[in-house]
Parts: structure tokens; C-alpha cells; sequence
């Protein structure tokens, strides 16, 4: 049993749903929040700790899942590697590409791993697209649309930190389109360049809550992703056209790939061959089991799936870009972004 300790009972709660769908994999020993009362209104039987440095200390944990404000999940990933443990962090990882590289060191020193929160990876949709490729039915990715249009107001932003450029880091790309750009160098592969317009149009906050993005990727394929949270209500929607066939998820907002996707040919005789591969491919586990489940297997040194910093690495070069685009007029950023880069050791604005 890997035994967990969780810091923050916010998003923590739906981690914690993600462990105790696994009960022979985890056993969550201990929730910490400063606010007592919200910690033990989900620890049903966990301790429960205030104190986030003395659970990292604590030799009976071996797994520190961070699911705290943006501005401590360096510090608290830090503290947690350098005391020998794992740890899994919600998103960003970290908020600069300096700081990412400071993890990347830790984590090669640590006996421990850290692993990125991307639990929109998995799902039956993913499995699909996994057999599908494994077949040779993808052939080579030429363009992919990006759609996440949320909705938040006043009362999502009630939370001090939000919408802050000290709390929260950065807006819309950093906190919410994040996840689609992962799902779009999963399937694309690295991007080598982004241009973006980035504006605040919707609620009285600091960073952006609205965004036109465009990548080239590395490979020659091209992608859009437009991100409001103006939208009346929250509708993720990916579709990714392939050599072969063409991808296009449903609009369920908060779990793209637990959802149908079509699965259209491009030549209408390879179409039966699909269906049959999309038919008979396994589901796998959703969200965030689905994502547990593959970092049980990583840290039990088995074959796996685990999201990795690299991964979370990556996520970080396109909101870095990003930026620097939107603050250049929508001139093309270039990736990787070199250490010399004036956003490399942080997007957010210097006051």
C-alpha cells in the first residue's frame, strides 16, 4: 500500500475520491488544511494535520499529493522531494520555466518522483486513440481545434487568491486551457512556436480570462485553442484531424476523454476497420483514478502511463510563450524557450 498524505482539502476532496476508487493501491493516511474544519469534513477516518512540514516529516508517508494555491506547489514539491518522498502536484507544477528545471534537479537527487496532475488523459476515449495509433490508423496529425469555454464570476473568484497574479499566477491559460494543451502534445508532439492575444474581458481580476492561441508544432501540424470563461456554460471540446481519420471529442467540460468521441475515416473504406478497433478497445480507469492508478504503477516500478515533469515541463514552455507573444502584439514566440529569455524566470508581470 502506498500511503498518502494530502495538502489542501479543496480539489484535494476529488484526489481523495481518486484514492479511495484504488483501495488496494493507497490508503490515505492524513489530510492537512489550514482550516481544520474543511480538512475534517472529508477525512472520514484520516488524521488530519495543519501543519503542511510536519506531514512532509512524517516517515510514514510515502506519497505528498500538493493540492494547494499555484504560488506554493514549488516550495511544497521542493521540500517534499528533498525529504525522500514522492509527490504528485496539481497544475502548474510550477510558474516559471527556471523553477521547473530547480524540480527537474531535485527530483534526479530525491529517492522520490514527482508527477503532474493531468487526469484528463485518461478515459475510454484515450484508450481508443491509443489502439488506434498502435494500429497505424492515425497516420501523421496535420490540425487540431481546441475549445474551453467556462463559466466564472463573482463567486468563483470569492476565493482571495484567485484571479491574482500573486495567488493564482497567471489566468486562463495557467489555470484552465492548461489541461486541452497537454492533451494537444500528447497526440501533436513538442511545439516550435506560439502566437497568442490574451485579454480580460469577463470578471474585474488581474490576468486574462480570455485567449486566441495559435501553435505550429514541431512535426509541421498546425493548432488553435480558444479559451473564454465567458461562456454560458462549461464546454471542452478537441478535435484533431489526423492523416488518416479525423477525432472530435463531445463537449462534457471537465473530462474530455470520458466521453463518446466519433472516430471518422478519411478514406470511407478504412471506416469499418475503425469502428471495430473503437468498438472493442478497453475502457480503462477515467480522471483522476485513471491517473492514480498509473502513478501506483510508476512508483511500484511497473509499466505505466504516468504523467511525468517532463510532461508538466512542457505545459510551462507554451503558457511562457504565451505571454511573451501576447505582450509582443501576437508576435510568434519560438519554443524551447532558452534560459536567456526575459519570461524564463516567470510570466508574471514585475510590479
Amino acid at each position: 500500500m502506498i500511503r498518502v498524505a494530502i495538502l489542501g482539502a479543496g480539489i484535494g476532496a476529488e484526489h481523495l475520491a481518486g484514492y479511495r476508487a484504488l483501495p488496494n493501491l493507497f490508503e490515505v493516511v492524513t489530510i492537512c488544511d489550514l482550516d481544520r474544519a474543511r480538512a475534517e469534513a472529508i477525512a472520514g477516518g484520516a488524521r488530519v494535520e495543519v501543519d503542511a512540514q510536519k506531514v512532509i516529516a512524517d516517515p510514514g508517508i510515502d506519497l505528498i499529493d500538493i493540492c494547494l494555491p499555484p504560488h506554493l506547489h514549488v516550495p511544497m514539491s521542493l521540500a517534499a522531494l528533498d525529504a525522500g518522498k514522492h509527490a504528485i502536484c496539481e497544475k502548474p507544477v510550477a510558474t516559471s520555466l527556471a523553477d521547473a528545471d530547480l524540480l527537474q534537479e531535485a527530483e534526479t537527487r530525491s529517492a522520490g518522483c514527482l508527477f503532474p496532475v493531468f487526469q484528463y488523459r485518461f478515459g475510454k476515449a484515450m484508450s481508443q486513440l491509443d489502439v488506434l495509433r498502435d494500429g497505424g490508423l492515425l497516420g501523421a496529425p496535420h490540425m487540431a481545434a481546441l475549445e474551453t469555454h467556462w463559466a466564472r464570476g463573482a463567486d468563483y473568484y470569492a476565493v482571495p487568491w484567485r484571479g491574482t497574479w500573486a495567488g493564482e499566477q497567471g489566468g486562463a491559460i495557467v489555470g484552465h486551457a492548461i489541461h486541452a494543451h497537454d492533451l494537444l502534445t500528447h497526440f501533436f508532439g513538442e511545439v516550435a512556436q506560439v502566437s497568442a492575444q490574451l485579454t480580460t474581458r469577463i470578471n474585474p481580476i488581474e490576468t486574462e480570462d480570455c485567449a486566441a492561441l495559435s501553435f505550429q508544432m514541431a512535426n509541421g501540424a498546425l493548432a488553435t485553442s480558444s479559451v473564454t470563461l465567458g461562456g454560458a456554460d462549461d464546454t471542452t471540446r478537441i478535435k484533431l484531424i489526423f492523416e488518416h481519420l479525423t477525432a472530435t471529442s463531445g463537449s462534457k467540460p471537465y473530462a474530455p476523454m470520458d466521453q463518446p468521441w466519433t472516430f471518422q475515416a478519411r478514406e470511407p473504406d478504412l471506416q469499418p476497420r475503425v469502428d471495430e478497433i473503437v468498438a472493442n478497445a478497453t475502457s480503462g480507469l477515467a480522471g483522476f483514478a485513471g491517473f492514480l492508478s498509473e502513478v501506483a504503477h510508476a512508483i511500484k516500478g511497473a509499466p505505466n502511463r504516468a504523467v511525468r515533469l517532463d510532461d508538466g515541463r512542457r505545459s510551462l514552455e507554451i503558457i511562457t510563450a504565451a505571454y511573451a507573444s501576447s505582450r509582443a502584439g501576437g508576435t510568434p514566440m519560438a519554443c524551447p524557450v532558452a534560459p536567456d529569455h526575459p519570461l524564463y524566470a516567470g510570466w508574471q508581470p514585475k510590479s
